[in-house]
């Protein structure tokens, strides 16, 4: 199984402090007091505004980031990140119309850029990602603010701290780093 690193920066342009991970990291400030730049060298990452992985949060593949406040729209620094490993293999999710695995339901094995045309579903609120990982968007064409899926069961999107989220879109996280 390919590693991912990922080294974060204190200001922008690799610049200042840096603090390398390759893993999970729930909470950087003990590593660093902010984070304005990074580098990907190998594998994806998902990083996040706060701690513990919450609030908005940012799909990062191998490459440069020299100031992700402006280049991503960021309002904050990255306060924690989360390896994606590489699958291989099928993928596959159901997606649900209503919170709790309720209303009407669909398997999907591929992306899909537009829930409402394709399924004639004005909402996803919760998913069972059986295969595989996802993004999911809350705009069609994977376009908007975006939630990392692993394996496991989506009850309720809300109390991942999505509030008024839906999703339109998803894709598969594929070889693509």
């Amino acid at each position: 199984m390919s590693m991912g690193k990922i080294i974060f920066y204190e200001e922008k342009n690799f610049q200042g402090r840096s603090h390398e991970c390759m893993s999970d990291c729930a909470d950087m400030s003990s590593y660093l007091s902010r984070s304005q730049s990074c580098r990907v060298e190998s594998g994806c990452f998902m990083v996040y505004e706060r701690n513990n992985y919450m609030g908005n949060q940012f799909f990062m593949r191998r490459g440069e980031y020299s100031d992700y406040m402006s280049m991503m729209g960021m309002r904050e620094s990255i306060k924690s990140c989360r390896m994606i490993p590489m699958h291989r293999g099928q993928f596959r999710m159901k997606i649900y119309e209503k919170e709790n695995f309720g209303g009407q339901s669909h398997e999907m094995m591929e992306d899909c850029d537009n829930v409402m045309d394709r399924y004639h579903m004005n909402e996803c609120q919760s998913c069972n990602v059986m295969d595989g990982h996802w993004l999911m968007y809350e705009q069609p064409q994977f376009r908007g603010k975006m939630m990392y899926m692993r394996p496991g069961e989506y009850r309720n999107f809300k109390e991942m701290g999505m509030s008024g989220q839906r999703f339109m879109s998803m894709r598969r996280i594929t070889d693509m780093c």
